[in-house]
């Protein structure tokens, strides 16, 4: 592989770890292995810290394809805590307020679902890297912001309910750029009359980049030099 000209490499996402660290590492050691200060490496797509699984590295020329592998669709895999609330949607706060849930079933689970299936319009969280007037909106929603975000025009192909143990389900989701499955959490809770937040998030695949063939950051060192001994 040539990772000067430009390689597009799968690498899996530890939970609490950011993309940027991701970055950082496989910069760090293609850096080593080429003698190259300024190491070009970029991601297509960024994942929260709380969520794991496939983040696409490019390398090199390959960066110039970042703006065309963000439009591939993605298939993730959500773990939903029903009948409560926080301010950023997942376990990176405190809960915030509860709801009744014990009114939810099975069936109305997979009926709001559907709902939720084609182009709809989505409200990105506040604690997001969305901009406003030029501002980070997470950046306004540490000091204390409320605002809430304009919707933005999203693609949902399939949800499917993998789970139902209530109140937590597990679903899976196919779906376009732009998507916060955070956001879809919130959503699918004030349609099932209750509130939501994102226990776990897993991003499966991308495009044909499926998470079983991942590499993992400890792994990348020892797989970067089989690729040059090829």
């Amino acid at each position: 592989m040539d990772f000067v000209a430009g390689e597009i490499i799968p690498v899996f996402k530890p939970y609490t770890w950011t993309s940027f660290q991701i970055v950082n590492k496989v910069r760090y050691h293609l850096s080593r292995k080429y003698g190259i200060k300024r190491f070009k490496v970029g991601h297509a797509g960024t994942l929260d810290p709380l969520a794991t699984g496939v983040l696409l590295l490019c390398t090199g020329k390959a960066t110039k394809k970042i703006e065309e592998l963000q439009k591939h669709t993605k298939e993730y895999e959500a773990e939903i805590m029903l009948g409560a609330t926080t301010p950023s949607y997942d376990m990176e706060h405190a809960v915030n307020a509860t709801y009744p849930y014990e009114h939810i079933t099975r069936e109305m689970v997979e009926d709001v679902l559907k709902q939720f299936i084609g182009d709809i319009a989505q409200i990105p969280p506040l604690f997001s890297a969305c901009k406003v007037d030029g501002k980070r909106a997470y950046d306004l929603a540490r000091k204390g912001s409320d605002m809430q975000l304009e919707p933005k025009n999203i693609r949902i192909d399939a949800i499917e309910l993998l789970e139902c143990e209530l109140p937590k389900i597990k679903i899976r989701v196919t779906c376009g750029k732009g998507t916060y499955i955070r956001s879809l959490a919130r959503d699918i809770g004030e349609a099932l009359q209750s509130g939501a937040y994102l226990t776990g998030l897993t991003r499966t695949q991308v495009g044909e980049y499926r998470i079983e063939n991942c590499i993992t950051p400890e792994a990348f060192p020892e797989w970067l030099e089989k690729q040059s001994a090829l």
